[in-house]
């Protein structure tokens, strides 16, 4: 494993790690909750799916490679399931699509105090290093995924009396994980932050207010947890942030340019660099990036909701748009978000995702080299 550069992301093509999980994999996810598989035959169908989506993403030409999430429900459900003291209740936000059409989803519930039981993303490191020999990212819902999408009501109060002390048992329990990461061997973590993607948005930030609580706080906190959390981390280990809107079977959840948390978001955040979704309008223009020093920025300009494929000459065309405001050293490109943030997946085909991660890689060599 070579270092990996400081000040700008390390790969010119990056994705954002979840994938569409083939019919075989969706198939065994509900003969499992059904008990018709077993742990070892579920766990085999995962390997072998695991295997050939690897496979994929070296013969596109990344150099970045994820599992797909495939040993995940959702991009946060194997951690309420292997932290102690988490249930799940109905989310106080909804899904939406351009139509209008709405969808809920649910949200982590801290019922008790909460521990670390077992590693968390841990195995899938470990296995997803030793059959490939690009670099190997995991990534972590962010810590503000626990406690956002239930407002006020994040947790019982017999066992968290506050905030405070909420997030001090959260974000020690994220440092044991990436300390163990870190003593894999692991080098690119990436931090899925929504929370603070959100609180972009006025109307969400309107709907945080009707709760009791005050936007621009909880973008102070979500910042600071997020600091908390890679405390303490190797300096090899290259961290990641990615901003998303919401990614549910094509749904999103907010809207907004970056403009109202950039400074402080970009400024204070103790991370390598930003993957930030442009791939439509709601994203608002590149302005915000005027406020990101140092550090890097990777484009999400390709959609993942949609299998219409974007254009080489709109890719470059967008990518020149943005060094208006940021050096292109210090850019990249991918996908605005996953392909499957849960076992459904968005409304395109492998073949779709395969087109599209192709194009990313052909992209970021004709403007890289």
């Amino acid at each position: 494993m070579t270092t990996l550069p400081q000040g700008r992301p390390p790969f010119r093509a990056d994705h954002i790690g979840s994938l569409l999980r083939p019919q075989v994999l969706r198939q065994a996810f509900r003969d499992y909750a059904a008990k018709r598989l077993d742990d070892a035959a579920f766990a085999k169908i995962q390997d072998d799916c695991i295997r050939d989506v690897v496979t994929m993403q070296e013969e596109v030409g990344l150099k970045v490679v994820t599992d797909g999430e495939f040993r995940r429900g959702s991009y946060w459900g194997r951690f309420v399931e292997r932290i102690d003291g988490f249930a799940i209740k109905p989310a106080v936000f909804k899904f939406r699509d351009d139509a209008g059409h709405q969808v809920d989803f649910t949200a982590p519930y801290a019922q008790g105090k909460l521990k670390r039981n077992k590693p968390l993303a841990l195995d899938e490191y470990e296995f997803l290093k030793g059959i490939t020999g690009a670099t190997a990212k995991i990534t972590l819902p962010a810590p503000s995924t626990m406690h956002f999408y239930r407002a006020t009501d994040f947790a019982d109060r017999a066992a968290y009396a506050d905030t405070a002390s909420f997030f001090a048992d959260l974000n020690r329990i994220f440092r044991e994980e990436i300390a163990d990461l870190a003593k894999a061997g692991c080098k690119y973590i990436q931090l899925d932050e929504v929370a603070i993607a959100l609180l972009c948005d006025p109307a969400i930030r309107k709907q945080v207010e009707a709760c009791g609580m005050t936007p621009d706080d909880l973008v102070d906190l979500y910042i600071n947890a997020i600091n908390e959390s890679v405390k303490g981390a190797p300096d090899d280990v290259i961290f990641g942030v990615h901003m998303c809107r919401g990614n549910f079977k094509g749904h999103y959840i907010g809207a907004g340019g970056y403009e109202s948390v950039a400074e402080r978001f970009f400024s204070e955040t103790r991370v390598n660099h930003f993957l930030l979704e442009y791939d439509t309008e709601r994203a608002g223009d590149f302005r915000p990036l005027r406020f990101v020093k140092g550090k890097g920025v990777v484009l999400g300009l390709i959609s993942s909701k949609t299998p219409v494929l974007e254009s080489l000459d709109g890719l470059q065309r967008r990518v020149e748009e943005a060094t208006q405001f940021i050096d292109l050293d210090r850019l990249a490109i991918s996908p605005q978000c996953g392909f499957a943030s849960t076992v459904a997946g968005n409304p395109v085909t492998e073949t779709d995702e395969r087109r599209k991660l192709e194009l990313e890689v052909k992209a970021a060599q004709a403007i890289w080299g």
